[in-house]
């Protein structure tokens, strides 16, 4: 079973990826003086992801969407950041936004959705 899944990723991870070059879509503009606190504000933000999993490239889109210059971790093929997310987040589940407060606290907002509202919330 676990073979046939491992299979199933090896075809449909390049379809997923070559969906989502095909797909990107257009950026918000916004002028220089607008841009930087965005780009200020990307900078508490971590995404925590696999390359080719649907729900991390859902959240890549949104990003793109919003012109967003998020710090992107792979926490497939890096132990470190894998363990970073299992230790502080509490799980090794992706997506994973990473988002340090001005407080000094860090909160780990899972699931696609909950992401992209946030997101929306913070940047449309």
């Amino acid at each position: 079973m676990k073979l046939f899944f491992r299979l199933l990723r090896a075809i449909l991870g390049p379809v997923l990826l070559l969906k989502e070059h095909l797909t990107k879509p257009a950026g918000v503009q916004r002028a220089a003086a607008e841009q930087a606190p965005v780009d200020a504000a990307c900078q508490k933000l971590a995404l925590y992801q696999f390359k080719t999993c649907p729900f991390c490239i859902k959240v890549r889109q949104e990003m793109r969407r919003l012109s967003l210059n998020i710090d992107l971790h792979d926490a497939q093929n890096s132990p470190e950041h894998r363990q970073t997310l299992l230790t502080q987040g509490g799980s090794p589940k992706v997506p994973c936004l990473r988002i340090a407060k001005d407080d000094g606290s860090v909160q780990w907002l899972y699931e696609s959705r909950d992401i992209v509202r946030y997101l929306q919330q913070q940047f449309a």
